[in-house]
Order: structure tokens, then sequence, then C-alpha cells
């Protein structure tokens, strides 16, 4: 077991390495951008493209991950329709002739529990976060029309489904002698992020409270420094040794803690000394961030994220 996870790791890092949202489908005979992988024995995952939700990726630009024991398999993240969730189901069969028992949704964003009618349908619960719920409730038409919009003719059978369950701190259960803690480790990127922390293995699929492959995007109303002390007081203390983010391959806390935690503290510390200078907002967004722009989506999002840091420390 010890050769296979060194060397699956190994081989990970190389494929992140050569990550880039110009990357065509990698998995064309499917819905799913890219074939799950057995990134761990038990843990799988489909990594999606670091490009925004279009047609050609049907969506899947986010990771859907599935661990599979004795008793039954958990899910994680609906998927962003009704399709994309089959597809990804499909694969599980592959696998294993065990039942999905619960789908966990990692956030309130569309990619997450837009494929949540297939899994419905299927009689299998679906926990999220009270937050992320809320979330998602209130914009759930406009989430719906945004990949109707991309999606066309793959949107078909989607509809609006919220999860059933729900928690607010931590849901335990033990599935086929695997523990699994599903947490929300405190604020960070969205509201009610949720992550699934397997102690056993080592094992933290963290979602969208960790990037490592693509910039992450810092929304309207994000709270940097809480993000930040969430990182250093809940998610460090954890160390895990593998970690799957919300986007891009599996890899190490490393890797993710240089590309978020230190991205937000560089970015953070640039803004301060900008407004400690008198600096503006015009001025803000060209801020200097050279340092990140090997990573996918930079130009996309780097001066917005420099602009929202602003609105958000000039107040502080």
């Amino acid at each position: 077991m010890k050769t296979f996870v060194v060397a699956g790791a190994l081989a990970l890092a190389a494929v992140a390495a050569q990550a880039s949202e110009d990357i065509a489908d990698q998995y064309p005979q499917s819905e799913l951008y890219s074939k799950p992988v057995e990134v761990i024995p038990h843990v799988f995952t489909a990594t999606g493209a670091t490009a925004p939700p279009s047609y050609e990726n049907s969506g899947h630009n986010n990771n859907l991950s599935f661990i599979v024991t004795d008793e039954g398999v958990v899910v994680i993240n609906g998927g962003a329709s009704v399709r994309l969730a089959k597809a990804l189901h499909d694969e599980i069969k592959a696998v294993t002739d065990q039942p999905v028992k619960l789908v966990i949704n990692e956030n309130g964003q569309g990619h997450a529990m837009l494929g949540n009618a297939y899994w419905v349908d299927q009689g299998v619960d679906i926990l999220a976060h009270v937050d992320a719920i809320e979330a998602f409730t209130e914009e759930a038409d406009f989430i719906l029309q945004g990949m109707e919009g991309y999606n066309k003719d793959k949107a078909e059978g989607t509809r609006i489904v919220t999860p059933n369950l729900s928690f607010e701190d931590e849901y335990n259960l033990t599935l086929g002698g695997v523990d699994i803690h599903v947490m929300h480790l405190g604020p960070a990127h969205d509201p009610g992020d949720t992550q699934v922390w397997l102690p056993q293995w080592g094992m933290l699929i963290a979602g969208d409270i960790a990037f490592h492959e693509r910039m992450l995007p810092i929304f309207e109303g994000t709270c940097t420094s809480c993000w930040i002390e969430t990182w250093e007081t809940k998610l460090e203390p954890l160390n895990p040794t593998y970690v799957i983010p919300g986007h891009g391959h599996m890899t190490n806390l490393a890797q993710v803690r240089r590309y978020t935690h230190d991205y937000l503290v560089d970015l953070r510390t640039k803004i301060g000394e900008h407004i400690d200078n008198g600096g503006d907002l015009a001025e803000a967004y060209y801020v200097d961030q050279e340092r990140w722009r090997n990573l996918d989506t930079f130009d996309e999002l780097a001066t917005k994220n420099a602009g929202r840091v602003f609105e958000e420390m000039e107040w502080e």
C-alpha cells in the first residue's frame, strides 16, 4: 500500500505541474472532464478543469470525490448537473457494487449542489452546512439559469434540490469501519465551506478552503483575515498527509499552505502597506502579485482580489 501511495502521489505531482486552463477535455467519452483516480486506497477523485465552467467541460471544474467502504460509498459534491452526477455514478458502479449512502455538498455553489436532483432520485441523503444551504437557496434560480446558459442540452433534467440533512459544526459517521468527519472549520472562501477529514488515512478533502493550481477567488464579502485565522487555528493542527482541494489535483499541506494561506498573507501585507502610504482603490488593483503569476486564472482574478482586499482592509 505504501508503494502505491508514494508512486501515485508522485504521478499526480507531475500532472499537477502541467495544469493549465487550456488543457482539453481529458475524458471525452464521458460528461466528466477527467476519469476518477484512486489517489489513495479507497478514495477516488475526478479532477475538474481549472477553467471556468463551460459547455466543453460540462461544468466539471471542481473536484468530484468519493470514498469506498465495505458498507457503502460517500460522495463529495453533487455535481453541476444531473447528467454530470449520473456520469460520476457510472464510474462509481464500475469500481464497486456498494450503494451510495450519502452525498456531501462542500459549499452552496452550483457545481456542488445542482446535481443533487439525480442523487435524490436514487434515494440518497444529501448533507451540507446550514450556511451553504441558505446561500444556495437564496441564489438557486440564478445559479440554475447560469448553468443552463453555458450547458445548454447538457442541463436537461436538472432541477433545484436542497440537501435534506444539515449540520453546523461537525457531522460524524462511521461507515465500513471508516471514520468520516464532516466539518466546518470556520469562515473561509464561501459560506458554509465544508471539509471531510479521514483521520485513519491522513486525508483531508478540503473543498474551497484550499487552493494550489489555480488562483483562489476572493468574493465580495469574503473575510480574508477570518480565512487566515481558520487556517492557522483549525486546519493546520489537523496536519493532513494528503489534501484534495476544491480545485486541482491531490497534493500535500505544504503546497496548499503556500498558494492559499501564504498568498492571502502576502496580498494583505501588500494592500496594508498601500493603505498606510495613502494609496487609493484605483491603485490597489495593481499591487505587485508577480510571485503568483504561475497560477491558472491569475489574469482573471489577481486585480479583482486586490480590489476586494482593499475594500475589506480600509475599514479594519
